[in-house]
């Protein structure tokens, strides 16, 4: 078992991250409707957001969760998927003038100048409503009450008091002075609670106990914000050619990050603390989880 003070499990971690990746494609391709009729540009806009690229963690997450009950994979490929689209959808608003005003993402352009803003809003706002549609079918899982289950949890976790909430503090709080209370509730609000939904998935499909459920949950909350501290940290030390992306524009417009509370050799040591935190709460679990010990290893490595 992994301790705070033991090396990073030697998973074969990249070939996972490959295969999901691989899955994630194939699965979006063939659930994403063909561009047609009228409505043909919204289309081809929700399959250039959600196709052809990024790293796919919370997919990998839902999958491995799963894994550890024995679901179906092709159920869960489904509900990866929900997760994936609703990824997308945050990437695209985010990205808009009235957002982060990002031109560039996975390397090619945003969605709202590949198409125009209007079409990037909708096509937003459709790949959310299918991420639900996806959940809510009966190929997702046989149980109805397993997918009431799966949509009000991922409800709680894209509104509000989840991520779209949390992108609302971030807007808010530009150029201000936040204390790392604040700061922590922003980051778990806008990047940790569609990844803890994502492991949340795995263990309501696979009909989990209150105790495992609490441990991936656990795990989920303390990975989100190590991942969110290595993104800051791409943001200020990163190679835009490699992350497909600009970067150094979170200092630019003063916004609330674990780079400006402690500095970069602080927020280095945090997340690698983070890391061991979540890695910790995979205790109840046997060798089938050591691919979710290390991603939480590699998420405070990655170069992009």
């Amino acid at each position: 078992m992994t301790s705070p003070s033991s090396p990073a499990p030697r998973a074969p971690i990249e070939p996972a991250l490959a295969e999901t990746a691989q899955l994630m494609e194939r699965t979006l391709d063939a659930l994403l409707p063909e561009p047609g009729g009228p409505e043909k540009q919204l289309i081809e806009a929700m399959r250039y957001a959600s196709l052809g690229g990024g790293k796919r963690i919370r997919a990998f997450l839902a999958l491995q969760a799963g894994r550890l009950f024995g679901v179906d994979r092709r159920a869960l490929a489904r509900a990866a998927a929900a997760v994936e689209c609703v990824h997308a959808y945050s990437l695209v608003h985010d990205d808009l003038p009235a957002m982060d005003d990002d031109d560039m993402r996975r390397g090619k352009p945003s969605v709202h100048k590949a198409f125009d803003e209007a079409t990037a809003i909708l096509a937003g706002d459709a790949l959310q409503a299918f991420a639900f549609a996806l959940l809510a079918n009966p190929e997702t899982h046989a149980d109805p009450y397993v997918r009431c289950e799966l949509v009000a949890k991922l409800a709680a976790a894209v509104g509000a008091n989840g991520m779209v909430g949390g992108q609302m503090i971030d807007l808010m709080s530009e150029g201000e002075e936040i204390d790392m209370a604040t700061l922590t509730r922003l980051q778990r609000l806008k990047t940790g609670a569609l990844i803890a939904f994502a492991c949340d998935a795995g263990a309501i499909m696979g009909k989990a106990s209150a105790t495992l459920r609490h441990a991936l949950h656990g795990y989920a909350q303390d990975l989100g914000l190590a991942f969110q501290i290595a993104d800051d940290l791409l943001d200020a030390e990163g190679d835009p050619i490699a992350l497909g992306k600009a970067t150094r524009k979170d200092e630019g417009r003063g916004k609330a990050t674990f780079i400006a509370a402690l500095g970069v050799e602080r927020a280095k040591a945090q997340a690698g603390l983070l890391a061991e935190q979540a890695v910790r709460h995979l205790e109840v679990f046997d060798e089938k989880a050591d691919l979710l010990r290390a991603v939480a290893h590699w998420t405070v490595r990655r170069r992009k």
